[in-house]
């Protein structure tokens, strides 16, 4: 099913968007000959010195392709052959990474429910009462996702108590960053803030969500455990020959705060929507927008009047819930386009 003879707009996901041009010029660019394969080159090089820059001096970049990859090499760091992984039970590696924790990793989910998909000091402290127990998997990290599955974000201060309380019972804290860009965004902090400074040690950083072909990056604060990066790389099938164009896309991303601009852009269009959306008849939203997803509850007749002419989520049929998500690249005229759709769908 073709998307553009079909549909006006996909709201179904970021994914969906095409790729800002300023990244496919920097693809352009790194199409210029020869140059060494497997990161030696200089768009690599490049890449790696803005990580330092951004995210701290004994910051670690590694260019991979795809965020499930980045979360498995990041994870696999930290953990060992009897390890666990505390993480919100709606959290994208337990949800729709088809198990790859568990079947690569050989590690256990202990996943807890959250009313909003965020982690609190007492989630995580709850779960330590197998610590030194040889019959239970050991929890060894704390995994959450920024922005989380429900659209909602970690403030730094909350991020910072959950690195202390895994810090204090001898783990380490891992975030899923695939919309790590909105969330900053939206806390209107730079990404360090959100990361080195609230004491995490793991983190992706996404860019195919963001404007980016095919690009994510793992970033290690954690000096100890940068070295094993490459060897997981490849063993993770996440090292690319020709990663010059993979480091490009992460590099244009970063250059001028393109990642920004793209990420507040997208996050300004979901605000449009969930607002456009307030006092329709039957319509309510199920989480605060705080990123670039809306989640709104709305009727089941005005759900499928509206697939008929637009992709998007139902994220809990029961509750009649669906998943609106916006981009870079959406426009104010499609949101409203769309809005008049789902007044129409609602009898408003």
């Amino acid at each position: 099913m073709l998307i553009d003879s079909i549909y006006p707009k996909s709201f179904a996901s970021d994914n969906h968007a095409g790729v800002h041009p300023a990244v496919l010029d920097a693809m352009t660019a790194a199409n210029d000959g020869d140059a060494p394969a497997y990161g030696g080159d200089r768009w690599t090089e490049n890449f790696e010195r803005q990580v330092k820059e951004v995210f701290g001096g004994e910051a670690e970049g590694f260019a991979v392709f795809n965020g499930a990859g980045a979360n498995m090499v990041g994870l696999a760091l930290m953990l060992g052959r009897y390890d666990a992984v505390i993480c919100p039970e709606t959290a994208h590696i337990a949800t729709h990474e088809t198990g790859a924790a568990e079947r690569l990793l050989g590690v256990k989910l202990i996943t807890v429910p959250t009313e909003d998909g965020k982690l609190r000091p007492h989630h995580i402290t709850s779960r330590l009462g197998v610590l030194g127990l040889p019959h239970e998997p050991q929890p060894r990290v704390v995994s959450v996702s920024q922005v989380t599955e429900l659209g909602t974000c970690y403030s730094p201060d909350e991020l910072a108590a959950l690195a202390r309380v895994a810090h204090d019972s001898g783990m380490r804290l891992h975030v899923d960053g695939a919309r790590l860009a909105n969330a900053a965004a939206y806390l209107e902090c730079d990404l360090r803030t959100i990361t080195t400074d609230a004491g995490v040690d793991v983190f992706s950083f996404g860019g195919t969500k963001n404007g980016a072909l095919a690009a994510e990056a793992v970033v290690v604060l954690d000096p100890s455990l940068a070295h094993a990066v490459p060897f997981l790389q490849r063993q993770s099938l996440q090292l690319a020959s020709k990663m010059r164009y993979v480091s490009a896309q992460l590099s244009a991303l970063l250059t001028d705060e393109l990642w920004r601009r793209n990420a507040a852009h997208a996050n300004a269009m979901a605000a449009r929507l969930a607002a456009g959306i307030e006092g329709l008849p039957g319509v309510s939203l199920a989480y605060p927008p705080q990123s670039n997803a809306v989640f709104a509850a709305l009727p089941k007749n005005a759900a499928a009047a509206l697939l008929g002419r637009y992709l998007f989520h139902h994220w809990d049929e029961d509750a009649g819930v669906v998943r609106w998500m916006t981009a870079f690249d959406t426009t104010p005229e499609q949101v409203d386009d769309f809005l008049v759709d789902i007044r129409k769908a609602v009898g408003a």
